[in-house]
Order: C-alpha cells, then structure tokens, then sequence
C-alpha cells in the first residue's frame, strides 16, 4: 500500500484551507492576483485517497518521469525525490513551487515531450 507522508497530509489540509497561507505554500513564484484566486478557487481534496491500496501500480511496469519543484512547499522536494526514485523515474528538477505548470510551463511541456518520446521508444522495443 502507498501513503503519504503525515507531513504532507497536514500541509495540504492547513495550508490549502488558509488563504493567507497559501499563496507562500502553493505558488510564491506566481503573480499575488493569481495565486489569491487559486487560493479562492480550491475545493477540499479528498486526503482519505493517500489511505487507500493500489492493487496493480503501473510505475512497476512502466517508465515515468517525474518534475521535482525543488521549492514546493506543499510537497516537499525530499518527498518528491523518494517517490520518483521508488518509480525510478527520470528525473527533471526545477526550481519552482508546486504551481510549476503555471509560473514555468515551458519546463512542464518539456518534461511531458521528454517522456512522450521515451514511452514510444519503450513501445518499439517491447514490440521488436
């Protein structure tokens, strides 16, 4: 079974709750107008889902690639580091919060290209 850390649990349902909080947690390297209406527009998250057993992880059997947001603060970088190198995934850090895919999406788009192109590769040899 997969869980997450309790210290995730606990900045997730603090600082996702806590506007004045979250900006500085979820999106410091956003716009101040940006990150005040994410904070806004979050719905609760469903923490019971970290409890849950995964029967079949694909990340076994699969190649992944992970983004580590080497200055989130809602999942910390040592957390991201342990659950991509359990993966073993490739690996891109970057030097954003966890709202990465809005302040750097370039960086997002790369990591995803990155990984398109070795997934298919990965195909084309399981199927020679």
């Amino acid at each position: 079974m997969l869980s997450a850390p309790e210290n995730l649990f606990a900045t997730l349902s603090t600082h996702g709750k806590d506007r004045e909080k979250f900006p500085a947690s979820f999106g410091a390297d956003l716009k101040p107008e940006l990150a005040a209406f994410m904070a806004d527009s979050q719905v609760p998250w469903g923490v019971g889902a970290g409890g849950e057993s995964i029967t079949k992880s694909a990340w076994r059997v699969k190649p992944s690639w992970y983004l580590v947001a080497t200055e989130d603060r809602m999942i910390p970088p040592s957390e991201q580091r342990a659950m991509s190198k359990r993966a073993g995934s490739t690996v891109v850090e970057v030097a954003a919060t966890h709202a990465v895919y809005i302040s750097q999406p370039a960086r997002v788009v790369a990591l995803i290209e990155q990984a398109a192109r070795g997934a298919l590769a990965a195909g084309k040899e399981k199927a020679a």
